[in-house]
């Protein structure tokens, strides 16, 4: 029986970038999730429509359908004096309130003895995404 709409999924998956596994469930409980209510990314969601219970492929998801295009303008430097009291780290991720009160995370990429880069792209933007996936359960 092939995936429907609203129907709850039982899915295991491994992710690979450019041959490197970057994130897998495998060997562990499978994620669960209502099918057509954009709980994953796009481009996985409509590649595994036509998938059966127990069935396993290999799909290869685009960048722009995934966590999107990376976008130079969601990097910005900052003076480092905005950090005050944070041990900042290449790569370590920093969260923020919009005045919206919505929370944004940002990567920092580079630190110098005056600024500070971050990154307000997902860390995945860009990359196209090879996933392993095996439906466990349609309920």
């Amino acid at each position: 029986m092939a995936i429907k709409k609203n129907q709850m999924i039982k899915l295991n998956y491994e992710l690979k970038i450019n041959d490197e596994i970057v994130d897998s469930n495998l060997g562990t409980d499978p994620i669960e999730f209502t099918y057509g209510t954009g709980e994953l990314i796009p481009g996985l969601e409509k590649r595994i429509e036509d998938m059966n219970e127990g069935e396993t492929k290999q799909l290869k998801v685009p960048a722009k359908e995934g966590y999107g295009e990376y976008n130079e303008e969601l990097s910005e430097v900052a003076p480092i004096e905005a950090f005050e009291g944070i041990d900042l780290q290449i790569g370590m991720v920093l969260e923020a309130d919009t005045e919206s009160g919505e929370v944004v995370k940002a990567t920092v990429t580079e630190v110098t003895g005056e600024e500070v880069t971050v990154d307000y792209n997902h860390p995945l933007a860009g990359c196209d995404l090879d996933f392993t996936v095996t439906i466990t359960a349609i309920v």
